[in-house]
């Protein structure tokens, strides 16, 4: 089947228009007539090579193509004939898992996202061993019915878009530490995925704070449900707000300070890293930790990625019974490179979202 879609061609490359094939149809699949995709910042980072691929030992001409694109919604076009949860029409979304082994502790358990085997929606390889998997900046894909996700129809499918990676990667570690009513939690960084932190933080009870070094972002914080706004642009910003959270969600997916940081939760309190922190290709993403801090007030670092299947739909039917979706500013896909130097530039409120419709 072929389908129309933006590709990179090498590291560092514009992305551009290109033509290629989807693979047949099973039993089990899904065919999905794609109507929004979001762009992630690992999008950026896998296209400009962020993640150093030539050390893991995947050499260029086997990552490219890439076509990016892991947080999409759209409509059922096909089912197969052993597809027992969707029909044709059904609105739905995936996210950046494809598949994994199914049969692991991991996966019994509803935590396919951290299967060895796991195989992600673009970067990954289909069930040969050898066929990348193209994500959703493009118009049709197939999906096996596990990997698929009901959206709510009552939600914007745009602005539901992000929910597949942005939206789980808040919603996991929420639910996980069990967040809500009586804690006070802090957002730093209000981006694609600290906006709704945010949101989601507020319509679970918790008391929001939003840390962020840009003034011009407190009337936005306030207008999301933010209860404090925190600006963290001077040395000493943080200081009177010491032992004040019991959850800290960091979002910054660049080097940072985080001493300062930890020195404001409270006893047993929990850092939360979700942002990848490398900011410039093939650096790692290490940031330097005062261990003393840690032990003084028995204070925790909670590292957390995406989440499972199960975990997912419940966020979206949260998101639906709430009215909960993310802030964006849809594009057509000749912006996409454009929305790309805006992203690296924090110059979106607060996703970029493609209408795949006019591939």
């Amino acid at each position: 089947m072929q389908v129309n879609g933006y590709a990179a061609m090498a590291f560092n490359t514009p992305l551009q228009p290109w033509r290629f094939e989807r693979r047949e149809r099973g039993p089990r699949d899904v065919l999905i007539d794609i109507d929004y995709c979001g762009i992630c910042h690992s999008d950026i980072h896998m296209v400009h090579d962020y993640f150093d691929l030539e050390a893991r030992g995947i050499h260029e001409e086997q990552a490219f193509p890439i076509v990016p694109g892991h947080e999409f919604t759209g409509r059922v076009l096909e089912v197969g004939d052993e597809v027992t949860a969707y029909s044709v029409g059904d609105r739905v979304g995936v996210g950046v898992l494809y598949s994994s082994c199914r049969s692991c502790g991991h996966c019994d358990e509803g935590r396919e996202n951290y299967c060895p085997e796991v195989q992600f929606t673009y970067g990954g390889f289909e069930a040969d061993g050898i066929t990348p998997t193209y994500g959703g900046y493009s118009t049709k894909i197939v999906v096996d019915e596990h990997f698929v996700l009901k959206v709510p129809e009552s939600l914007d499918p745009a602005a539901a878009a992000p929910l597949m990676c942005a939206g789980i990667t808040a919603w996991s570690p929420f639910a996980h530490l069990g967040i809500g009513e009586g804690h006070k939690l802090a957002v730093l960084g209000l981006g694609g995925l600290g906006h709704i932190a945010v949101k989601f933080g507020v319509s679970l009870g918790a008391e929001v704070t939003v840390l962020s070094r840009s003034a011009s972002k407190e009337a936005d914080a306030r207008r999301l449900g933010a209860h404090d706004f925190v600006l963290t642009d001077t040395e000493n910003a943080l200081d009177a707000h010491q032992e004040r959270f019991d959850f800290i969600y960091d979002s910054v997916s660049a080097e940072h300070d985080i001493v300062g940081p930890i020195r404001c939760l409270a006893y047993g309190g929990t850092l939360i890293m979700v942002g990848a922190a490398p900011d410039e290709p093939g650096k790692p993403g290490f940031l330097q930790i005062d261990t003393l801090l840690l032990a003084a007030q028995r204070r925790n670092v909670h590292g957390s990625l995406i989440g499972g299947i199960p975990e997912a739909q419940s966020m979206l039917d949260y998101c639906g019974e709430h009215g909960i979706v993310c802030d964006v500013e849809v594009i057509r896909p000749d912006q996409i490179n454009e929305a790309y130097r805006r992203t690296l530039a924090a110059d979106v409120k607060y996703r970029f979202v493609i209408d795949c419709n006019q591939f």
